[in-house]
């Protein structure tokens, strides 16, 4: 079958990436027998001149369309960025008749309430490498699609739950021949490696179980260095490992960046450590594999609210992981995340003069929660009535403390104003 699949992505929030997700469900449709084009929209200004002559030359029998932001969750002045992917669905469905797929990250969090905004067709929720090849299969020989994991049919709600792919290796990371090959010389980008899925933490405000599941699933680390070795021959060197804990399981992060080293890959990268469950030795590793950014995403200094945020690790643990990366000379850049359920003037104090004694390289301080389906965080908001119990979120909501909002801004304002590295 021919395929088009589209990145809607337009956005730079913290920086441009690569849908290397999307480039994923391209290769394993490519190795099944279909014929994908693939369309990035990143960067072009005149996307519906580009998208119509798309359409034409490909005359796909099916499109899909990755959606990686709902919004910017800036809870001052917030950002929905799903109309762009509207005029993306509507402009498809202008020029053509198919079956219209949407799938993605900001997609899985939201499959319903996405698919009646923009009036796309279906959508897979989760893992799309699988469910992709499956569901073309159906669609080739017109039977009933009701079996492909996480399948969301527009008028019929979910056919089957999702389900991740316990083996990663099985499906290729996608190769550089789909995405423009001047990205390799942009400083703003980073390779986006993903070598697990899934997160057991269950912190009280965090979407990612709804798009990965809890099951920590991972790639060998020689299928990971071979892909990092295919993507330097085109010329990529800076890297951003986006698991969303790149420390879990700490065995596994060892034996990575052993297998970094040994390679001797020109590479330098990043990646997102949870304070806990990091050791002095997996650091050391990091630092002679290339490591030369981490985010830490302690996000409070105070001990109650890293209680009811269900982290599980201590302020002490996160002074110990900042000394580690300050002594391997690895740039630290910490989060803090404020307002949430129990904050109070006390705690917000005690998390700022905490993160400031840290002497982080830059600090990125984000006020209010982004309230997101089936949390801890989005029950709490309900039953507080800050939000309505049958809201779907889609558009976005937050949680503030209670009498907090307008002094924390301005207190977290008069910080950053004192300190050139504080992001707000």
């Amino acid at each position: 079958m021919r395929v088009l699949l589209i990145s809607a992505n337009t956005e730079k929030i913290n920086m441009p990436t690569l849908p290397m997700g999307l480039g994923s469900v391209a290769t394993a449709l490519v190795e099944a027998g279909h014929t994908v084009r693939f369309l990035d929209l990143m960067g072009k200004a005149d996307w519906q001149v580009l998208l119509r002559r798309t359409l034409d030359e490909a005359a796909p029998g099916v499109i899909g369309i990755s959606i990686r932001n709902i919004d910017d969750q800036a809870s001052a002045s917030p950002r929905f960025l799903l109309e762009p992917v509207r005029a993306v669905v509507g402009c498809c469905r202008t020029h053509t008749q198919v079956p219209i797929v949407l799938g993605g990250a900001g997609y899985s969090i939201f499959p319903q309430a996405v698919l009646d905004y923009t009036g796309a067709d279906m959508g897979i929720q989760g893992d799309g490498e699988a469910a992709a090849v499956m569901l073309l299969k159906r669609l080739e020989r017109s039977t009933p699609s009701m079996d492909v994991p996480g399948l969301v049919i527009r008028d019929k709600g979910p056919q089957a739950p999702p389900e991740g792919v316990r083996d990663l290796d099985r499906f290729a990371f996608p190769g550089p021949q789909w995405f423009d090959p001047r990205f390799a010389r942009n400083p703003d980008y980073y390779l986006p490696i993903q070598t697990r899925r899934g997160c057991p933490l269950n912190c009280s405000y965090c979407s990612t179980s709804t798009i990965e599941g809890r099951l920590i699933r991972k790639r060998s680390p020689a299928a990971v260095i071979e892909t990092l070795r295919r993507w330097c021959r085109a010329g990529y060197s800076r890297v951003y490992f986006v698991d969303n804990v790149f420390n879990l399981p700490t065995r596994y992060a060892q034996d990575l960046c052993q297998s970094i080293a040994k390679a001797h890959l020109d590479i330098r990268w990043r990646a997102i450590l949870y304070p806990g469950r990091v050791t002095a030795s997996l650091v050391r590793s990091m630092a002679r594999a290339g490591c030369q950014d981490i985010s830490l995403g302690f996000e409070s200094g105070s001990a109650p609210i890293l209680r009811r945020m269900n982290k599980r690790f201590s302020l002490d643990d996160i002074r110990k992981v900042n000394r580690w990366l300050t002594d391997a000379g690895i740039h630290r850049m910490g989060f803090l995340l404020l307002g949430g359920p129990g904050e109070t003037r006390q705690t917000v104090l005690e998390s700022l003069e905490f993160a400031d004694r840290l002497k982080l390289d830059a600090l990125k301080v984000t006020i209010g929660l982004r309230i997101y389906p089936y949390t801890q965080l989005a029950r709490i908001a309900a039953h507080e009535g800050v939000i309505q119990p049958d809201n779907d979120l889609l558009r976005p909501a937050f949680y503030i403390a209670r009498g907090l909002e307008g002094w924390l801004r301005e207190t977290v304002s008069a910080w950053a104003a004192q300190r050139p590295h504080w992001m707000m």
